[in-house]
């Protein structure tokens, strides 16, 4: 039973459940090994149910992520959407690669006055669910800064 972690396999879904899916693959040797793509791994975008995205006897292309000590094998269909992107050369990050980093533009609008202004927000359905994470994360991360400084002024303001 030896997989590749990082490999890319085709297998055939086997059975779905409401947190993933089974997939029978073959190995490098030629024996059948039966690995579970995790409901998060199926689709960069968020999945509520699984049977829109896979049928049972479909033929998929699976990465293995990962290995237990007890056998059990990890797969991902998202990350092989992923790569093969990459080998297009989309990008689904909004950072830029390191060859479209040189071609940097100024910071500043010397047309406008220096005026805050908010972030434009994207609709939330263009949004994959890490993008949402990340969004969630920098919104609680900045409340919690705005509730620190704000107790500190208030016990500053005790103390004299």
């Amino acid at each position: 039973m030896q997989v590749e972690i990082g490999k890319i396999y085709e297998g055939i879904v086997k059975s779905i459940a409401k947190y993933g899916t089974f997939v029978e693959m073959h190995g490098s040797e030629g024996e059948r090994l039966m690995g579970m793509v995790h409901i998060s791994e199926v689709s960069r975008s968020y999945v509520n149910e699984i049977r829109d995205y896979v049928t049972e006897g479909q033929m998929v292309q699976v990465k293995v992520i990962g290995v237990s000590p007890e056998g059990k094998i990890s797969l991902s269909m998202k990350q092989v959407e992923e790569n093969a992107d990459r080998n297009r050369g989309e990008r689904h990050s909004g950072r830029p690669t390191k060859e479209e980093g040189s071609q940097r533009t100024p910071r500043r609008n010397h047309s406008k006055p220096n005026v805050w202004e908010p972030k434009k927000r994207q609709e939330p359905t263009e949004l994959s669910f890490e993008d949402m994470l990340s969004r969630f994360k920098q919104n609680s991360e900045e409340r919690m800064c705005d509730i620190k400084r704000n107790t500190e002024r208030k016990n500053r303001t005790r103390r004299k």
